[in-house]
């Protein structure tokens, strides 16, 4: 495995563990003179509901010609828990296609059940694998398991592209 396959995984798996926020570039709803109901929190983001981590990182090494495997890296992932990095239950969940360009995995799940039992995943086509592999892993570290009892990798994920 190249250094920045081990890099990615990396970065992934601390995502999940410490969550931090970025300085927003773009002018929100309410900038722009939408109206919306209720009062935003003090961040006026996710991170203002009280038990949602959110993580995310950006990989950007490397320069000149793609060496699979090697580089140069251009990705990322968001990473976001509905209750938090050590909450085992499963929140109610919905998902709809806004406007049918994007991939989701897991989706099948959530319309059967109505739960969402794990993060909700955002990165490219080609790290979705990736991602998936490493958030298994840091389950397998905590030794969380499905609502079943069962293996770590048996728990769903959501993934978004």
């Amino acid at each position: 495995m190249g250094r920045n396959m081990k890099l990615m995984i990396s970065g992934a798996v601390l995502l999940m563990i410490v969550a931090h926020t970025t300085a927003q570039s773009t002018p929100r709803a309410r900038d722009l003179g939408i109206p919306l109901e209720g009062t935003p929190g003090p961040l006026n983001a996710i991170t203002d509901v009280k038990g949602v981590a959110v993580g995310h990182t950006t990989l950007i090494a490397g320069e000149g010609k793609l060496k699979v495997g090697v580089g140069p890296v251009r990705t990322g992932v968001t990473a976001i828990l509905p209750r938090g990095p050590k909450a085992h239950d499963p929140v109610f969940a919905g998902w709809f296609s806004l406007n049918g360009n994007g991939e989701m995995t897991g989706t099948t799940w959530i319309e059967e059940s109505g739960f969402l039992e794990g993060p909700v995943l955002l990165t490219n086509t080609s790290s979705v694998g990736t991602v998936r592999d490493a958030v298994v892993k840091w389950w397998s570290s905590l030794g969380k398991t499905s609502k079943a009892g069962c293996c770590p990798w048996s728990r769903r994920l959501t993934m978004g592209i």
